[in-house]
């Protein structure tokens, strides 16, 4: 347990339709930086912003990414004006000696690094005064710049958790891509912040899991 290595991002306030751009940047940037095998970087231009991020070329990654991006865009348009977090992640699978009513060793997961990506989704106002189109437009562009520097923080703040936090890790027994397993999940408003003790079930956990979730 006191291995696990817990990040928490700082809070990112975004409108709806920026939610899927904003978590593929930031989970990318973190997985491509987790992938500590021979990856073949793939270089993306944000659609929305001017940032560039990496895929690490797996085509099974990219595949979850999407599905839980798809899971919490979801949650957001039922829970509009909601926070809600994105928690990434990494683990180590072993055998345990516990012995299970059907036979065999028991596997568990054996948790060494998690991320938690916070957002606020926010609805835009606009003034009386800014009502406008020349006006409108200046808002949005204040706006937009506003989120780009935020989310080029959060990146920043990624890698530079990823070169000085490294004694964690576990011992690379692996030749893929991605050398450890990653598990995705998704938390609303009331249910954010796993903390310490959900750690400790999710090091508990011992049914077989599959290499990604």
């Amino acid at each position: 347990m006191s291995n696990c290595e817990l990040i928490n991002l700082p809070v990112l306030e975004l409108e709806q339709h920026q939610v899927r751009e904003v978590l593929r940047c930031v989970l990318h940037t973190i997985i491509f930086n987790r992938a500590l095998g021979p990856v073949r970087p793939r270089e993306i231009d944000s659609e929305l912003f001017d940032i560039t991020y990496v895929q690490c070329g797996d085509p099974l990654v990219e595949r979850v990414i999407e599905e839980k991006i798809d899971q919490f865009y979801g949650w957001v348009e039922k829970h509009p004006g909601k926070r809600g977090q994105v928690s990434l992640a990494f683990f180590e699978k072993r055998k345990t000696q516990r012995w299970s009513l059907i036979g065999g060793k028991q596997e568990e997961r054996l948790y060494w690094e998690q991320w938690y990506i916070n957002i606020s989704i926010v609805e835009p106002s606009i003034s009386q005064e800014e009502q406008s189109s020349f006006s409108l437009t200046n808002v949005r562009a204040k706006r937009h710049a506003k989120l780009q520097a935020a989310v080029e923080q959060v990146m920043t703040l990624i890698l530079r958790a990823v070169n000085e936090k490294k004694d964690h890790i576990p011992p690379v027994t692996s030749a893929a891509v991605l050398t450890f397993p990653f598990e995705i999940t998704i938390a609303g408003e009331g249910n954010i912040g796993y903390g310490l003790e959900t750690m400790k079930r999710l090091l508990m956990h011992t049914s077989p899991p599959p290499v990604l979730s």
